[in-house]
């Protein structure tokens, strides 16, 4: 286990206590003499008061202990803060607002991702060199602006390469793997990305002695599931542990957010194909609670060997969540029901013939398969942090789905037209 660390805040210099003067019975010819405060002018009486000592709530704050042992959050820090971590790097705060010094390095793995904008918007923004690996140049440009010049540096690297891996982790002193893939592509399976990476990705971090390691998983993740996509998380995360024990395994339930692919997915005319008359049930999350769970986790190292569930606070069915997307977007979207046995061979052929993603046998199969919780696990109580209800967001994702007839008035008709004329604003000089 990882030793806590230990923050330090300077709240001010200590007072030196002054000499004691030698009284004497008449004044040299140095000293100077005071005027009596009758012969002052009301203007230095008025300065005399404005810059007396401190008052009593100050004075009180000030003979308070001034060293803390830990702290939970960053925002209870003060001036200045020196933290120490397990390796023994000091991690030195500066505030400054966007500039701000964070004093942490991060390398957050697929952040070019739905996950990844969340975690490292609010790590850049508060002074974290954050390092991100990329494999395409396009799909990391929004990232660019996350945080101030110079605190996003970006890397190319290849999940097969070790030597790109290393070289993205060797100068972090915490580490997120947020790689994963929803369906098997031509050149990576869901072993290739949920095993073998991660024991790539968590050979990199015990070789450089990094100080922390948060592997995100996924819900459900089990190795006797029947879906592929469970197993090999759940594999991933046995792999992590045996390699670097002190991982923190994160398993977040299906997200929703902008550009998710749970609220788009129902609301957009494509999604007409489901097989299990949309009846499996989970408690979807907000991607911003997940996001700052995982800050939360590089500021508390007590967050380190553990497992977090994190699931949002009521429990849907994907019918249920349809029926609130229709009343939302003011349309009704349709969808049919073809059965597992027909639909899975379909949908193996075209994830194979075709470019696009549209669905994997895989997908079909986790239709089926219900979340179930694990009450061992820590969840976003033990982090201090209420997750959102997906009712009272959902018109800012949806509201872009909505028809322009509900935004512009209709064209005046004739009839309207001449109503108005008969109505005359005259205006009397006298």
């Amino acid at each position: 286990m990882s030793s806590p660390t230990i923050g330090l805040t300077y709240l001010r210099p200590p007072t030196v206590p002054a000499k004691p003067r030698a009284t004497t019975s008449a004044p040299s010819a140095s000293t100077t003499t005071l005027p009596p405060l009758s012969a002052l002018s009301p203007r230095t009486m008025a300065l005399s008061r404005s810059c007396s000592g401190p008052s009593a709530g100050l004075a009180k704050a000030l003979a308070a202990p001034r060293l803390s042992a830990s702290f939970a959050r960053p925002a209870r820090r003060q001036v200045h803060d020196v933290a120490i971590t397990r390796t023994g790097k000091p991690i030195i705060r500066i505030p400054g607002g966007r500039s701000s010094l964070g004093g942490h390095t991060a390398t957050v793995f697929g952040a070019t991702g739905f996950l990844g904008r969340y975690i490292v918007n609010r790590l850049a923004r508060q002074g974290v060199t954050v390092v991100i690996p990329f494999r395409e140049e396009m799909a990391k440009r929004h990232l660019k602006v996350a945080g101030d010049l110079g605190r996003v540096v970006f890397i190319e690297y290849d999940l097969r390469n070790t030597q790109s891996i290393e070289e993205s982790v060797r100068h972090s002193d915490i580490v997120y793997n947020l790689i994963g893939r929803d369906y098997p592509t031509k050149n990576f399976d869901l072993e290739d990305v949920h095993v073998e990476g991660t024991r790539r990705i968590a050979d990199a971090v015990a070789k450089y002695d990094v100080d922390r390691y948060v592997h995100v998983s996924t819900y459900n993740a089990s190795t006797s599931s029947p879906s592929e996509f469970f197993r090999t998380k759940a594999r991933g995360e046995e792999v992590a542990r045996n390699i670097f024990p002190e991982t923190t395994i994160v398993r977040p339930a299906p997200m929703f957010g902008y550009e998710d692919r749970l609220l788009n997915r129902l609301a957009g005319p494509t999604n007409v194909i489901t097989s299990n008359n949309m009846q499996e049930r989970y408690w979807p999350v907000h991607a911003i609670d997940v996001g700052m769970a995982l800050e939360h986790m590089l500021h508390n190292d007590n967050t380190a060997s553990e497992t977090y569930e994190l699931y949002g606070p009521t429990n849907y069915s994907t019918a249920e969540l349809a029926e609130l997307v229709d009343k939302e977007i003011l349309k009704h979207r349709r969808h049919i029901n073809i059965p597992k046995q027909l639909l899975q061979p379909v949908a193996e052929i075209l994830n194979k013939a075709l470019w696009w993603p549209i669905t994997s046998r895989d997908e079909i199969e986790r239709e089926f398969i219900d979340q179930q919780i694990d009450r061992t696990a820590k969840t976003f109580k033990d982090l201090d942090i209420e997750p959102v209800e997906i009712k009272s967001v959902l018109y800012h994702y949806l509201k872009s789905y909505r028809s322009s007839t509900y935004y512009d008035l209709p064209p005046q008709t004739e009839r309207e037209k001449r109503e108005e004329r008969k109505y005359l604003h005259v205006l009397d000089d006298q």
